[in-house]
């Protein structure tokens, strides 16, 4: 349990040091390995960066903490419906990433004008049931179901949610997400991107891009960033 808090803080470590912290807002939550209907999470009140052995707690598939000394946020239901509906998805972020949060704003597709912009080539769904907080199952429920078997989505004007077999993998699709809004919001600035990677191959691309050494990679490489 040791080895899989540390991951969990590692990666609140991570998102931090790569611009998606947004004070104590944000949460990422790892599916226990003893039984799928809990979940490690990130305390309310913190940073992601700030994520320990004694603050991270214990919530379960209904979205009620059942251990841990720091409190629940109050957007659980996020990572509860998320995990419930995805028997396949160990790890779930959710963000307020910046560029994601703007480009959102634009109602346009997400385009391959960047390589990261590949990695969502097979589609980026769109939550816009609602811009407030989702602080009810059922708010929830219609996340996983917007989710559905994407790895990504958008929430318009609020952020991100990524979610993986891994945690590494979420992270991985967080930080690319992010940067694949910068892009096209910089050739937006430009007066709008006039070429853009083709559909195909942005998806072959993506899929041979995509891959477990590459998220791990990306991880431990912004792990030793964090720590110089």
């Amino acid at each position: 349990m040791e080895k899989l808090k540390r991951l969990l803080a590692d990666a609140g470590r991570v998102l931090a040091h790569e611009g998606q912290g947004d004070y104590v807002a944000g949460h990422v939550s790892l599916r226990h390995p003893d039984d799928p209907d809990l979940f490690l999470m990130k305390p309310a009140g913190i940073g992601l960066e700030e994520m320990t052995d004694d603050n991270i707690i214990t919530v379960d598939i209904e979205g009620k903490q059942v251990a841990g000394g720091g409190k629940c946020h109050n957007e659980v239901f996020i990572h509860s419906e998320v995990l419930r509906a995805r028997r396949d998805v160990k790890a779930v972020i959710h963000t307020h990433a910046a560029y994601a949060v703007a480009f959102s704003s634009l109602g346009k597709p997400l385009q391959a004008v960047s390589n990261d912009g590949a990695f969502f080539a097979h589609g980026l769904p769109l939550f816009d049931e609602t811009t407030e907080l989702i602080v009810t199952s059922a708010r929830g429920k219609s996340v996983a179901r917007t989710l559905a078997g994407y790895g990504a989505l958008l929430l318009r004007n609020h952020g991100i949610v990524t979610a993986a077999a891994s945690m590494e993998e979420a992270v991985f699709f967080a930080l690319k997400l992010n940067q694949a809004c910068q892009m096209q919001l910089m050739a937006e600035w430009a007066g709008g991107p006039k070429l853009v990677g083709d559909p195909e191959e942005a998806k072959i691309k993506g899929a041979y891009a995509g891959r477990p050494d590459m998220f791990t990679g990306v991880f431990n490489y912004v792990l030793r960033r964090c720590s110089r």
